[in-house]
């Protein structure tokens, strides 16, 4: 085999990787902040890892992959501004759904929510963004599924779901906020456990789905960042 077919063939298989990864982040199958393991795509693709590095290399000149340094390569999130409104929205009606399911809750729902949160606490060893956010709409879920209101659990939802579509993980982009949040989530089970008021639980609730968003504007958009409002 010559230099030349060589070359082709690898040229081939580069831009057969391109396709294939810049189609699932066009169909949301990777979506923002999708961690792209290059060894695993060149197994699904049957080929060695070269050709998947120039095409992540492609989609980096692009735009539509971030490569990091200790992190490695994730899919961008190319337009936030979605993001930005759901993760506002969320921030309050999350934190006022807590508020309202607070005093519903009983000792073995807050057990099962410090269950979840060790749980969550475990994966910070070797970190997993998707299955640490996984594990966290599962504590908030515990702590908001006993709101009266069935509309504001409906708007909670439908916020989780739209969220869903928008990116992988916010924590692929903020890794770091993840242990501010398990701490954060002790303190808003402690709060409920001795009946703080419902406003202070709203609040506490409603910052620290706001921090997150903070995090990840303090990354993404530093310039952007300067006085965001508390929601």
């Amino acid at each position: 085999m010559t230099p030349e077919t060589t070359a082709q063939n690898a040229l081939s298989k580069s831009q057969r990787a391109y396709q294939w990864i810049k189609e699932r982040i066009a169909h949301q199958e990777f979506t923002p902040g999708y961690r792209l393991v290059l060894g695993t795509i060149a197994t699904d693709l049957d080929m060695s890892v070269v050709p998947v590095r120039e095409a992540i290399r492609q989609l980096e000149a692009e735009g539509l992959v971030t490569f990091e340094r200790n992190v490695g390569a994730r899919v961008s999130m190319v337009d936030d501004s979605a993001y930005r409104y759901s993760m506002q929205a969320l921030s309050v009606l999350e934190g006022t759904a807590t508020a309202l399911s607070a005093r519903r809750l009983n000792a073995d729902d807050l057990r099962d929510a410090r269950r979840i949160n060790a749980l969550m606490i475990e994966t910070l060893e070797h970190f997993d963004p998707r299955a640490f956010t996984a594990l966290n709409q599962e504590f908030h879920s515990t702590l908001y599924a006993k709101c009266a209101n069935p509309r504001m659990l409906e708007l909670v939802n439908a916020e989780w779901g739209r969220l869903g579509h928008l990116r992988d993980s916010t924590f692929s982009f903020v890794p770091g906020r993840a242990q501010e949040s398990v701490r954060e989530h002790e303190n808003i089970v402690q709060l409920i456990e001795v009946g703080a008021p419902l406003g202070e639980i709203e609040k506490v609730a409603r910052r620290h789905r706001a921090a997150t968003l903070d995090a990840y504007m303090i990354h993404e958009h530093p310039d952007e960042a300067l006085g965001l409002p508390a929601f």
